[in-house]
């Protein structure tokens, strides 16, 4: 095996999570998505930090901890700001209402006055 290549099962761990993080960024936003993916890279880096300590296959084991560290820093640079929300479609799920703000004006009734139906010179 190649000293600097990490093995399948990492390497599919790592694909899961970021497959994971692609569905939750549509359902949930980015920032979210990040915070969970990153939870689970973190679980992962150091459970190959254990297994390095235990002195397993060493070079596999660094290699894992390389190919999830790089994983950590790529996900950590995805923009999370307030612009980088409206990049994603938040569409409200079925059932599910949108939340008023506690300072938000309410807007006033629109008056559009008395209709006509269509007689001349009646406005």
């Amino acid at each position: 095996m190649d000293a600097e290549t990490a093995t399948d099962d990492v390497t599919d761990s790592i694909a899961q999570i970021e497959m994971h993080r692609q569905i939750a960024t549509r359902e949930a936003g980015l920032a979210i998505s990040c915070r969970k993916a990153l939870r689970k890279l973190q679980e992962l880096l150091d459970g190959e930090k254990v297994a390095l300590e235990r002195r397993e296959l060493n070079v596999e084991h660094s290699a894992n901890i390389d190919a999830v560290t790089i994983e950590i820093q790529r996900v950590r640079k995805l923009p999370r700001g307030p612009g980088a929300e409206a990049s994603v479609s938040r569409r409200l799920r079925p059932g599910q209402q949108q939340v008023p703000q506690p300072n938000a004006r309410p807007t006033p009734a629109r008056n559009k006055g008395r209709r006509t139906m269509g007689r001349p010179g009646d406005r």
